[in-house]
């Protein structure tokens, strides 16, 4: 299928979020403020705040589907706007708590280990995958282009619930061996 040209001014911008968003993250991802001199404070109140908004992104993706579905599509634009405002604020605070706390290790022995990692893994690979699939659907409703954000949607959608719920999952699981 042809982009519409309004897809087209928007096509540079999905490239370059969909590179710079991981690489930064895996940048500062690295960067601890604290052994580098800078006298701050370990955010460790983070992880179930960004867990929280994790959930909540899930539980907004469900009941945007449910709005769309049901012909609302008012209610499912601005809760879909909100899930990628509530992915953003996840980020931001993601990236402070690891850039100002050591990473937790994983204590878990046994199979609970290869569970871990296999969610946590997944769930790290399909948080990259889906920047330029929430961002190409956005974008084709912006446009108004909505027989081709439908198609598209229904794989950023589980995709993206995915990422939301393993979010937790991950917090879950590490939770009792932070520090």
């Amino acid at each position: 299928m042809q982009l519409t040209s309004e897809e087209k001014k928007y096509n540079k911008w999905i490239v370059i979020l969909s590179i710079v968003i991981p690489l930064a993250v895996a940048a500062l991802f690295g960067v601890n403020l604290r052994k580098l001199g800078f006298e701050v404070e370990p955010l460790r109140f983070l992880p179930p705040i960004y867990a929280t908004v994790n959930g909540l992104t899930a539980f907004v993706l469900i009941i945007a589907v449910w709005a769309i579905k049901s012909k609302n599509r008012v209610l499912h634009e601005r809760l879909m706007k909100f899930a990628i405002l509530l992915s953003v604020l996840f980020l931001l605070m993601y990236i402070a708590y690891h850039m100002t706390s050591d990473s937790t290790k994983f204590g878990g022995e046994g199979t609970i280990r290869y569970v871990y990692y296999f969610i946590l893994i997944t769930h790290i690979v399909l948080s990259i995958v889906v920047i330029p699939f929430v961002l190409i659907t956005y974008v084709r409703a912006i446009t108004n282009n909505f027989e081709r954000h439908k198609k598209i949607a229904r794989i950023t959608f589980p995709l993206w619930l995915y990422v939301a719920i393993t979010g937790v999952v991950v917090y879950l699981m590490i939770s009792p061996y932070y520090i």
